[in-house]
């Protein structure tokens, strides 16, 4: 499941993920999201995070998000992803060498640092 995160600034999309994430979730939470800030603005912060209630992704949840990433590459000016998950840290650096944008990747305990360099 997918919750989204208050009280961030309006450039910053953020979302805390809980059990396990579906294509579902992405399909009626994260896609429309993302798609509703492009239609406002050219560039989205984007602020994930994969607390210690999250499980992992179903394989349309993990189709889903690489799509949504790729469909929008360069509209991603930043993107935090904070997780301990080590291989999902793995793959955001690594990820990141194919994004214009800055990816950093925070453990669990680096929230707040997370969202203040987000704000920045």
């Amino acid at each position: 499941m997918l919750e989204r995160i208050q009280g961030l600034p309006d450039n910053v999309l953020g979302f805390e993920a809980k059990g396990e994430v579906t294509g579902a979730d992405y399909e009626s939470v994260l896609i429309p999201a993302v798609e509703n800030m492009l239609a406002q603005r050219k560039s989205i912060r984007f602020l994930y995070h994969l607390g210690n209630e999250f499980t992992g992704f179903n394989v349309k949840a993990m189709w889903d998000d690489a799509k949504v990433g790729l469909q929008h590459l360069a509209a991603w000016e930043r993107v935090a992803v904070v997780t301990d998950v080590e291989w999902i840290r793995v793959a955001m650096k690594a990820f990141g060498f194919v994004m214009p944008g800055k990816l950093r990747a925070f453990g669990n305990d680096e929230l707040v640092e997370a969202r203040r360099w987000l704000e920045t």
